[in-house]
This record gives structure tokens, C-alpha cells and sequence, in this order.
């Protein structure tokens, strides 16, 4: 990454935080887009899947025609899941449900920290951060298995991986964009 002021990353904007995302970017000096149509990730330097409800998000990808025009995204650029966001990610979810985009050697539990009155803030311990990062998880998934050696784990609650890097992936279980730090976005920038 050289300059934020040249990068353009897209929010993919059919459910979740988009808005905050695009706030976060921005206040990074990089330009944020809200994309809806598989058209759009040409001219991305990265992209964000954010939160919301992964089975309706994947079905709305599948109408859509985003999981191919993703994968292949992956390829050679950037991608940052954050809680549904890192259960599209992920190659496998306990449970047996159909992965979505099938990238992240990682198997997930979806609401693994429990239903929406157990959403909790508490601050992170990430490895190669010196200062703790404020996250919020609400029905956050966790990774409860790391399926390969390539899979780097950044962060853990109660002892269970919530921040997770393999190439050019990145996965979170919390929402970052409902803080103010911009630790975890400046890490994925960093990617680019």
C-alpha cells in the first residue's frame, strides 16, 4: 500500500453496516463504494463483506451472481469478512450448511457467543499490535477450527480464534466498523 488517497474499496451493500464501513474507509483517506452489482469490482482495490444474517446474504450473492465473480476477486485482490462476512469466507460451518464462497481454510460456528442478548464489547490482544482493539460481537461466529498451516490467527476470546489472515483474506467475528479504532481496517489496507 502506498498512498490510501489512491485506493478504492468497495462494501459489498446487500446487507449489514455498510454505511459505517464506507465511514471508516473514508476516514482513512481512501475512497468507499457501495456495490451491488458484480460490474463494480473492476475498478476495486479490495473489498468488505460486512455483517448481517450469512444465509440470506449468501442467497442474495447467488441471485446476484457474486460468489463467482468473488472468488475470482480473491484471486488477486484483497477481501475482509467480518462476522457473516467471515462465515462467507469460510471453507466450512459446523452444522453442515453449504459454505458460500469456500476461500478461508477455517470451519465456523455461527452465533457462537450466543443469541443477540449475549452481544458483548470487550478490548482485543492482536498479535502485532501493541495497544488492545476495542470490538464489538453481536451473534458472532467464532473459528473453531483452523483447517491449514496457511491460516494465521490474530486474535482470541476465551480462547477461541475471532481474528484470522490467510493470503489475502481476512476475517473477523466482531464489527469493527462500530468503533471508532481503525486498527483492524488499517491492517487490512495493509494487504493491498
Amino acid at each position: 500500500m502506498t498512498n490510501n488517497t489512491q485506493l478504492k474499496i468497495g462494501v459489498l451493500a446487500l446487507q449489514g453496516a455498510v454505511a459505517e464501513h464506507i465511514a471508516q474507509v473514508e476516514s482513512l483517506g481512501a475512497v468507499g463504494v457501495a456495490i451491488k452489482r458484480t460490474e463494480q469490482l473492476d475498478d476495486l482495490d479490495a473489498i468488505i463483506l460486512p455483517g448481517g444474517e450469512s444465509t440470506a446474504i449468501g442467497k442474495l450473492m447467488r441471485h446476484y451472481g457474486f460468489i463467482e465473480a468473488l472468488q475470482n476477486f480473491a484471486k488477486t485482490r484483497p477481501i475482509f469478512g467480518t462476522c457473516a462476512g467471515m462465515i462467507l469466507l469460510a471453507k466450512n460451518i459446523v452444522g453442515g450448511e453449504p459454505s458460500h464462497l469456500n476461500l478461508m481454510d477455517i470451519t465456523v460456528q455461527r452465533n457462537a457467543f450466543g443469541r443477540q442478548v449475549d452481544s458483548f464489547q470487550t478490548e482485543l490482544d492482536i498479535k502485532g499490535m501493541s495497544e488492545p482493539v476495542p470490538a464489538v460481537f453481536i451473534r458472532a461466529p467464532y473459528i473453531a477450527s483452523v483447517d491449514s498451516s496457511e491460516v494465521e490467527v490474530l486474535a482470541k476470546v476465551n480462547g477461541q480464534p475471532v481474528l484470522a489472515k490467510q493470503g489475502n483474506l481476512l476475517a473477523c467475528s466482531f464489527h469493527p466498523e462500530l468503533t471508532t479504532d481503525t486498527h483492524i481496517l488499517k491492517l487490512f489496507l495493509t494487504m493491498i
